[in-house]
């Protein structure tokens, strides 16, 4: 049986904390020993409930940004979890799918909510993503793509997204594609709203491997990758 884990490829994101912290993520996790992980894992317990409420295909949030985000009829919330991610930011996810009557997940929604905490100065940068206007707001937009197995950092975002598929019984495909797009709330650079939009590779008739030439992509995922992004935006909506 697959497994219902989910892995995205490596993506960097950059933090700031004065200029000079970088981490290298599995798709923006932050870089930390591991007494932080560990420290982590023990806040965890007690930490708040998620915010946010979801009412069906939709996700309310009243603060941090106050925005409604509506997905397809189809797409199901599996679950929410809120955390200290390695004891320097606020952490809220959900997460949304769309499935066959198997539960095998054919485009997953994966909405995160994160803010540092007042103990740093860290600031996030996105420079090496594209700026794109997205539902009139300025967004950062990177595209992927990969197997979905690939291990995950322990205490990590994606290895809360895991969890939740995991515990609702749903199952990942083999390889996935998928664009991420952030906002940042306001010039601090300290607060963001991120969707990461991932869909099952098969169908476009491609695989992983056939899809790179060494370090780079081939001509073919341009078109893809294209047609991946214009999906993302269409199928999510923000309204406030």
């Amino acid at each position: 049986m697959r497994s219902a884990g989910i892995s995205f490829p490596k993506i960097s994101r950059r933090l700031q904390p004065g200029g000079d912290l970088t981490r290298q993520t599995n798709m923006k996790h932050l870089s930390a020993g591991l007494g932080a992980m560990l420290f982590s894992s023990l806040l965890f317990a007690q930490a708040p409930a998620p915010e946010r409420m979801a009412r069906g295909n939709q996700l309310i949030s009243k603060s941090d940004p106050e925005v409604t985000i509506n997905l397809p009829r189809k797409a199901k919330h599996l679950g929410a979890d809120r955390w200290n991610l390695y004891d320097v930011a606020d952490c809220e996810l959900h997460v949304f799918v769309e499935a066959d009557k198997n539960k095998n997940i054919k485009t997953l929604y994966w909405v995160q909510f994160e803010g540092y905490l007042p103990s740093n100065t860290h600031a996030y940068d996105y420079s090496d993503d594209e700026p794109v206007t997205f539902s009139g707001r300025p967004f950062f937009q990177r595209a992927s793509f990969g197997p979905t197995n690939r291990p995950t950092k322990a205490g990590s975002d994606l290895e809360h997204v895991r969890a939740i598929v995991q515990r609702a019984g749903y199952r990942m495909p083999a390889e996935y594609m998928n664009v991420r797009l952030v906002h940042l709330l306001d010039e601090t650079r300290r607060r963001e709203l991120m969707f990461i939009y991932a869909e099952d590779l098969a169908p476009t008739g491609h695989t992983s491997e056939q899809l790179k030439d060494g370090d780079k992509t081939r001509p073919e995922w341009e078109a893809i990758r294209k047609e991946l992004v214009a999906r993302a935006m269409q199928r999510i909506r923000l309204s406030r």
